[in-house]
Parts: C-alpha cells; structure tokens; sequence
C-alpha cells in the first residue's frame, strides 16, 4: 500500500543504518516490524504466571528422568 508520510531525515539515516537496509522502504517496513514484535511480547509478558494448568520446571526435570 502506498502512503506518503514525513519522516525525519536523520531519523530515517539511523534506522537505515540500524538495520542494515538497502532501501528506505526496507528500512521503515523493518522498523514496523520489530516495533510490532516487541509490542506482541510485551502484550504477552502480561499474562506471564497466570496459567495454572502448567507442570513447573522440576515436574518437567522429574518426569525427563523417568522416561
């Protein structure tokens, strides 16, 4: 899709530089990304402990030794 956006110049360079992009479009679609990636983790790291249904780490060990 195409969008016409103003980016800051040194802005844009950075994320260029940052990511190792060939291109501008490269680059700004690789910012996206990982901005969503760690938005999804962080969403995900709210509900960390709050399964009750999970074995703990030394259920799992015990049961690794029976097998």
């Amino acid at each position: 899709m195409k969008t016409t956006i103003d980016i800051p110049i040194r802005e844009l360079e950075d994320a260029i530089k940052f990511t190792g992009a060939r291109t501008k479009r490269e680059a700004v679609v690789g910012a996206i990304t990982n901005f969503n990636r760690r938005m999804r983790m962080a969403e995900l790291t709210r509900y960390a402990g709050t399964c009750t249904d999970l074995i703990t780490a030394e259920e799992l060990q015990v049961a690794r030794r029976r097998e």
